[in-house]
């Protein structure tokens, strides 16, 4: 919606909506998303949607989140000083804080690349602005939920699509669903009545056509290089069971003081199928924390950490979590690995996995400048979960054997146990 379609008349605003806008303006779930092709009047739809949510609910805090601080300062921070001390005013800008207020009501802006900041405000109703790029990542999108949950305020999510993770699992897999809290409208470019043609044309023919019906059209589609091109949601994320005792579990885990990360995976003893059934993603704690919490999961045998990570693993062990180093060095080949689990139906994932599925779905190869998948992984040190799943995956999935002397695990042993025949760890 551009901004000369906002008419005054008669002292009155009146708004020019497109029917992509208007769907979402009079949808009243609770959860309301914009998934739409660029330049199509998404942005600048947002703050009007906050302004009436605003005189809704009253005095109280309200959020505006965007992606990064770029988008907040070129996008966001513009839109909303159109609405907001524009075309209605009394309300004043404060640079400092990042906050638009008026008497006791206040807009606090926000971007998703800084979580810490939304986490100190109860909020009555938030806009969250290209929450499809890979920067708003899950975290964000939690704290926005929680900083609502008091009031169970609404949401208004605008953008434009760029991969499978959260918005695809957690938001438009709900809708499709039938969940009565969300409602999804999706539109193409040339909605907008001031989006040419004749471009929305030029970029059907020249785009590959994942990209098009993703950037153009607001429709999911699988991008190039994603890693794990055959992890299908339909088929391999399942509703949880209760796993039997008797099933071996087993658990890899990715160290870091910011985010550890552990994956648990419970093996069919009779298909060998393996069911990712916890997932765990935690910081500011030591090691001894974190292995009291992952003690919980009953994981017979744990690898974790790059070669290179003894100490981390000499931490845990220390602590009573007996972890091993990978058997593989090189990552291609953990990942070739779990992409054969993959292939052949052998990795299930339960539901309630939402970090696992957030990564699977944005974890991919930098593209060149023609569109060509390269060989390096895009922030590849932000999927902490994917490594920790490719530790202990390439690990069992190749045969594993005894612990080189060389590695700090002198205190327990990976031994036959003389009764069930089963290997377990010894400490002695």
């Amino acid at each position: 919606m551009a901004h000369d379609l906002v008419e005054i008349e008669n002292n009155k605003l009146r708004l020019h909506l497109h029917p992509g806008q208007t769907a979402a303006w009079d949808a009243d779930q609770r959860f309301v998303f914009v998934l739409a092709g660029t330049q199509s009047g998404k942005t600048s739809f947002g703050p009007w949607w906050l302004e009436r949510e605003i005189r809704r609910c009253g005095d109280g805090d309200y959020l505006a989140v965007t992606a990064t601080y770029d988008l907040f300062k070129l996008k966001m921070l513009p839109e909303m000083l159109t609405v907001f001390g524009g075309y209605h005013p009394g309300w004043e800008y404060h640079k400092t804080d990042r906050v638009i207020h008026n008497g006791d009501k206040r807009i606090i802006l926000r971007a998703a690349t800084s979580e810490g900041g939304l986490e100190s405000a109860t909020a009555k109703a938030a806009w969250i602005d290209e929450c499809g790029q890979d920067d708003f990542g899950i975290g964000a999108w939690e704290a926005v939920l929680r900083r609502l949950s008091l009031e169970q305020g609404r949401i208004l999510g605008t953008t434009t699509i760029y991969n499978l993770g959260w918005l695809y699992t957690e938001v438009y897999k709900r809708w499709t669903a039938g969940d009565p809290d969300y409602f999804i409208k999706q539109f193409e470019s040339i909605m907008n009545p001031e989006f040419p043609k004749e471009e929305f044309e030029r970029a059907r023919r020249t785009l590959p056509a994942w990209k098009f019906e993703m950037q153009y059209r607001g429709n999911f589609s699988r991008p190039a290089g994603m890693i794990y091109d055959v992890f299908d949601t339909e088929k391999h994320v399942i509703a949880p069971f209760t796993i039997p005792d008797w099933w071996a579990r087993y658990g890899g885990m990715d160290y870091g003081g910011v985010n550890t990360a552990a994956v648990c995976y419970a093996e069919d003893p009779e298909t060998k199928v393996l069911y990712a059934i916890k997932e765990y993603l935690a910081g500011g704690k030591t090691a001894r924390e974190h292995a009291e919490a992952l003690k919980q999961w009953g994981c017979r045998l744990w690898v974790g950490g790059a070669p290179s990570e003894d100490q981390w693993r000499l931490e845990f062990q220390q602590a009573g979590l007996p972890v091993r180093g990978p058997e593989i060095k090189e990552v291609e080949v953990g990942i070739d690995r779990v992409y054969g689990c993959h292939k052949r139906d052998e990795i299930y994932v339960f539901d309630t996995l939402s970090r696992y599925l957030d990564e699977k779905g944005r974890y991919s190869r930098k593209l060149d400048d023609s569109g060509q998948p390269t060989e390096e992984i895009k922030d590849k040190n932000s999927f902490h979960v994917m490594d920790a799943e490719r530790y202990i995956v390439g690990f069992i999935r190749g045969g594993y054997t005894e612990l080189p002397e060389t590695q700090p695990t002198i205190q327990s042993k990976w031994v036959d146990d003389d009764i069930s025949g089963e290997s377990r760890w010894k400490r002695y």
